[in-house]
């Protein structure tokens, strides 16, 4: 049973199977139309809905998703929002009266995601006003594709809507409502809430018995990854446990050292934690894909997805990240670097998943800078990524850190490249051998991103770019805004 409100209405869906998606739930069995399949795999926005849960104070926070790739059932105890959802019959909501009078709709496929979008930047400028600069539109919209057109109409809605007079849905004036939906996420006396081989633990324990009792089990946080299996693939995804409300797994625990920040816990709520201590690695979360995604993929699951292009991986190895394993036969720690075995293999037992992912402090006066690599800046994949962290003690690099994503089957670092750098000045010889070091030591493959000899080269050349602000010092325009004085963590990732 999945028991939600869709657009203020209580809704009780049942005999939903594990791997349906909420758009399919949405279109075939609620009959909300409004919202569209695009990609079915979360790259054009087609799809967005917003999701409405209550936070610490009781109050309904809405964030957009991607229907397509959400489990159904994990819309269960939330509010649902639809593009059907905002009207008042003839009185539109001012996300949608701006895209009328911008003229930000042509054929109309992509608009209902749009919408949705603006929908949620609304409702969160109403929360917390703030300006609406090009970084918040980027990222609000960044994840809606518009193939008619163009996007000066849409971002100039954006601008135009807050200054509407406000015009809320029907079902905002319901003041029982957040209450209502609190009341769905109660606990539910320890039990776990199952519907065939959907499973939804609460907390750990409930948690390592089932993995003791279905090692094969498919584990699913935001869906991101794993539900392009179904849609794209077109597999039966039958035996899911969801571990999005497991307790322990959102928890953030701060220490002397660092931060154990729990596998569950999303990209957009780490975000700000890496804001002061490595603001280059909190700007990185902005290109991460799209609002929608970071809405939803968790810290730990793009670890297990164990891509080779995967993001994160690339900047914990740079910065000597732990993992915490659990399972029934207890816990253990390792380095993130013996996580990753092969192409898709990691160190982890068949009953084993990732309970907790260790950020350690910077180090005083470590560096970090973040390149990735993408034929889009925004909602794309990376080629290549490469982070590197080090530090500059009496004119030499200490601790050099290079790690790269897309340059091996596994993210991994450079340690070769690295013990060139090791102990040196940082000159053009050094980096020299460094580059030379770095092409014998990775093997880059060629796909639709780009080719092998592509990769070796913009691999090589970010160590030369590396070379160049080093020697140049902190003090570029392009730094200016970002360095840390305290750690002198410097940000600075583009697009090429």
């Amino acid at each position: 049973m999945i028991d939600f409100y869709l657009n203020g209405r209580r809704q009780h869906c049942s005999d939903v199977t594990a791997d349906t998606s909420l758009l399919e739930l949405l279109r075939t069995r609620l009959g909300q139309t409004g919202t569209k399949e695009g990609c079915a795999s979360g790259d054009c926005g087609a799809c967005t809905v917003a999701i409405g849960e209550p936070d610490a104070d009781g109050e309904l926070v809405y964030h957009n998703a991607n229907a397509c790739i959400t489990p159904a059932h994990q819309v269960d105890g939330c509010h649902l929002v639809t593009v059907e959802g905002l009207a008042r019959g003839e009185r539109l909501h001012p996300a949608q009266a701006a895209m009328v009078d911008c003229h930000g709709s042509q054929c109309g496929f992509c608009t209902p995601g749009i919408v949705m979008s603006l929908f949620t930047l609304y409702e969160n400028q109403r929360r917390r006003p703030a300006p609406l600069t090009q970084d918040r539109l980027e990222e609000a919209l960044g994840g809606n594709l518009c193939r008619c057109t163009g996007y000066r109409p849409i971002r100039d809605a954006a601008l135009k809507m807050v200054d509407y007079p406000q015009a809320d849905p029907e079902w905002a004036e319901d003041t029982r409502l957040a209450g209502n939906v609190a009341w769905l996420r109660r606990p539910r006396n320890g039990e776990p809430a199952a519907e065939g081989h959907y499973v939804a633990p609460q907390d750990l324990a409930a948690l390592r018995a089932l993995k003791a009792k279905r090692p094969e089990a498919r584990l699913v946080a935001g869906g991101t990854d794993l539900w392009l299996e179904t849609t794209q693939q077109l597999k039966a995804l039958d035996d899911i446990i969801d571990v999005r409300q497991v307790a322990e797994l959102n928890a953030i625990e701060e220490t002397a050292e660092g931060w154990w920040i729990g596998a569950a816990v999303t990209l957009a709520r780490l975000t700000p934690l890496l804001a002061e201590p490595y603001p280059a690695f909190a700007h990185l979360m902005h290109r991460f894909a799209s609002s929608q995604i970071r809405n939803r993929a968790t810290l730990g699951g793009n670890i297990a997805n164990a891509s080779p292009i995967g993001d994160t991986p690339p900047v914990l190895l740079a910065l000597d990240a732990r993992l915490r394993l659990d399972g029934p036969r207890g816990t253990r720690e390792l380095p993130l670097a013996d996580f990753f075995l092969d192409y898709k293999r990691t160190a982890l037992a068949g009953d084993e998943f990732i309970a907790a992912i260790f950020l350690p402090r910077p180090a005083e006066g470590t560096n970090l800078k973040v390149w990735k690599l993408s034929k889009r800046r925004e909602d794309d994949i990376s080629a290549v990524l490469g982070a590197f962290a080090w530090r500059l003690e009496d004119g030499v690099m200490r601790d050099v850190h290079l790690a790269f994503g897309g340059m091996a089957a596994i993210p991994r670092r450079a340690p070769a490249a690295e013990a060139a750098l090791e102990g040196r000045t940082p000159d053009a010889d050094a980096f020299a051998e460094a580059r030379a070091a770095l092409a014998g030591e990775l093997t880059p493959m060629s796909d639709v991103r780009g080719s092998a000899d592509y990769r070796r080269l913009a691999a090589g050349n970010l160590l030369e770019r590396l070379r160049l602000m080093i020697t140049a010092g902190h003090g570029r325009a392009d730094d200016a805004d970002n360095n840390n004085p305290a750690t002198k963590v410097t940000l600075d990732a583009y697009a090429h």
